[in-house]
């Protein structure tokens, strides 16, 4: 079956890379409104505050905003349930600091947390029937990583990471190439030593891809009936029960529940990543 590496955290160069240069944009030399306002030596404890029921995902970015100077406290684990109004996280240290990097950390907490929750929503359908619900490549240049590590809190599951991870033949491929024998005769002359998924929008491109040696298969845009038959042809082929089959294209919350039933391994949702609405999270000061 294939299967990609999951990332249930952030490498810890990553994000101090990240976040460094996240900070810098927001801060390209000094914040003038706050450190115009507040003595160095100014403390306050702010709080980060859920605004609506949520997933959490986040947990390692805070070590990396605030140093050892810091008192952080982060109340909840990856993939853990907050309800609104309930406080994610307290922090004690530098009035100036925190107020300099708040922007930052709260558009990355909401972009995370947004992922997570939709992807949540998402994988309480699929996981009862054994479907995976996997992530894309239609992500946000530059925070790729982080939405994939959402989706995992989210309960979801990593799709290949990028172009050099997997291959996955789609249909310009098979266009440019001539027939889906050709590319796959190809694809295997190589030698990568990685499985090989071939997207199919019609049941005569999945026998070809049957009969070439594919490892897996993408059924494009095929309706819960043809994707019912699409399995029933994998399944009934030698060795089809190992191979892998997933549903791809414009599949909803509204028409998941058609698929899940199907047979097939897994989902993979675009939407995740591209359409995630960010969850609504502030921050507060305490008082006095």
């Amino acid at each position: 079956m294939i299967a990609y590496p999951q990332y249930r955290k952030l490498p810890a160069e990553y994000l101090k890379q990240k976040i460094d240069e996240y900070l810098t944009e927001d801060i390209p030399t000094f914040d003038v409104t706050g450190e115009g306002i507040f003595d160095k030596n100014a403390k306050s404890v702010a709080y980060i505050q859920a605004q609506q029921d949520l997933i959490f995902a986040g947990t390692q970015l805070f070590e990396y905003f605030f140093g050892d100077e810091f008192e952080v406290k982060v109340m909840f684990e990856d993939g853990a349930e907050v309800k609104n109004g309930e406080v994610i996280a307290e922090i004690s240290g530098s009035t100036a600091d925190i107020l300099a990097k708040e922007r930052v950390l709260l558009n990355l907490l909401q972009r995370v947390c947004g992922i997570a929750t939709l992807t949540n929503k998402y994988s309480k359908i699929a996981n009862p029937h054994n479907v995976k619900i996997l992530d894309t490549r239609k992500t946000t240049p530059g925070i790729r990583l982080f939405e994939k590590y959402a989706v995992v809190c989210g309960g979801g599951y990593n799709h290949r990471m990028d172009l050099s991870a997997g291959v996955l033949i789609k249909d310009n491929h098979i266009k440019a190439a001539g027939s889906v024998k050709n590319v796959i005769d190809r694809i295997k002359s190589m030698n990568y030593n990685l499985p090989t998924e071939l997207e199919v929008d019609t049941f005569d491109q999945l026998r070809e891809g049957l009969e070439a040696g594919a490892d897996g298969f993408l059924l494009d845009n095929m309706s819960p009936e043809r994707t019912i038959e699409a399995v029933k042809i994998v399944r009934e082929s030698p060795g089809g029960d190992d191979l892998f089959i997933e549903s791809s294209g414009g599949i909803t919350l509204e028409t998941l529940a058609g698929y899940v039933s199907t047979g097939i391994n897994a989902i993979s949702i675009g939407a995740l990543t591209h359409s995630a609405k960010s969850a609504e999270i502030h921050m507060e000061f305490k008082n006095g």
